[in-house]
C-alpha cells in the first residue's frame, strides 16, 4: 500500500527526491515518515511529518539538507535530499502511523513501504 521510488546513484553533493505513493486507502490522517537502513546497520529514523504539513521533525544528521513534505490530495509523501553524502547511502523506506510525529520517530508504524536504494558516491 506504500510504494517508495526515486532512489538511484548520485555523486556526493548531489540531490535526489524520493516519493512514496499510497494506495488502497487514504493516509491523510496518518503521520508519515522516512527511515533508512545502511548495509550492516539497523534501520534508523530519518524524518517525519504530521497530518498537515505544518509539523516536521528530522534526525540530526539530515537537518538542513533533507526536507519532508506531503500532498494529501495525491496521497503521496516526499523526501527532498540535498547535499548528499556517502554516509547517506542506504535503502530508504516510507512509513505511516496512526499517531503523532513522536509515534513515527519511535518506530511504532502501522504500514511500511518497500524500500528504494540510494547510493551516494564519493
Amino acid at each position: 500500500q506504500l510504494q517508495a521510488s526515486g532512489g538511484g546513484l548520485v555523486q556526493a553533493g548531489g540531490s535526489l527526491r524520493l516519493s512514496c505513493a499510497a494506495s488502497g486507502r487514504t493516509f491523510s490522517n496518518y503521520a508519515m515518515g522516512w527511515f533508512r537502513q545502511a548495509p550492516g546497520k539497523e534501520r534508523e529514523f530519518v524524518a517525519t511529518i504530521g497530518w498537515t504539513s505544518g509539523n516536521t521533525y528530522y534526525e540530526d544528521s539530515v537537518k538542513g539538507r533533507f526536507t519532508i513534505s506531503r500532498d494529501n490530495a495525491k496521497n503521496t509523501v516526499y523526501l527532498q535530499m540535498n547535499s548528499l553524502k556517502p554516509e547517506d547511502t542506504a535503502v530508504y523506506y516510507c512509513a505511516a502511523a496512526v499517531g503523532t510525529l513522536r509515534t513515527v520517530w519511535a518506530g511504532i508504524v502501522d504500514y511500511w513501504g518497500k524500500g528504494t536504494l540510494v547510493t551516494v558516491s564519493s
